[in-house]
């Protein structure tokens, strides 16, 4: 059972907008997913609290702020929600349960170096663990035409991590968001131009398996 982790020290980036999003989207192939929130704001347990219950299940996983345990047995996925700041003894126990990592990150250079040395620390982690975890990239509220997305895309080569998509700047997310829904629980049409920008990340996840 994949744990997918969503992080990244720097607030404001999307990690929630992400986390909740890829639980959705996990729901909706029929998979025993959890939510857990690691966040003491608890932004995606709220979520979950908004969720229309005859939509596809999404449970809560209880995490522990300061120790995380694996998910129960019967969950076939796992995402988690981080904070911003994360660091030290909290962020090794989660980079330990961890199976994937997925970073959100904006294209503007003060985010870029805001999250350098978190990235340099994945890499460290993935070195130590030999493949046992896969990390990728995710542009948040990019416009792939711009030369912020080049930036970004260059950054990321550069690191050795791969950009699994670009997510545009559109309100369908603040919108969704607040009906505890994500793109998978409306019509294709409504957010035509959100999916394929998915493309990149759910092949990923569906590697996971």
């Amino acid at each position: 059972m994949p744990v997918i982790v969503v992080a990244n020290p720097k607030g404001g980036v999307g990690k929630s907008t992400l986390a909740t999003n890829l639980a959705g989207y996990l729901a909706a192939q029929g998979h025993a997913v959890m939510l857990g929130d690691t966040d003491r704001q608890q932004s995606s347990r709220a979520w979950l609290g908004l969720r229309p219950p005859a939509l596809r299940p999404i449970a809560t996983w209880d995490v522990d702020h300061n120790e995380v345990a694996r998910p129960p047995k019967g969950t076939t996925h796992a995402v988690l929600d981080t904070p911003a700041g994360l660091h030290g003894k909290r962020l090794d126990s989660i980079l330990k349960l961890a199976d994937h990592i997925l970073v959100p990150l904006q294209p503007s250079i003060f985010d870029i170096l805001a999250t350098r040395d978190f990235l340099q620390k994945l890499g460290e982690e993935k070195a130590v663990r030999q493949g046992d975890v896969r990390i990728g990239v995710v542009g948040m509220r990019v416009d792939a035409r711009t030369r912020a997305a080049d930036q970004l895309s260059r950054y990321c080569e550069e690191a050795g991590l791969p950009v699994l998509g670009m997510l545009r700047n559109t309100q369908n997310y603040v919108q969704l968001a607040a009906h505890g829904l994500t793109l998978w629980d409306v019509a294709p049409g409504r957010v035509e131009r959100d999916l394929p920008q998915w493309d990149g990340i759910t092949e990923f996840v569906a590697k996971s398996a």
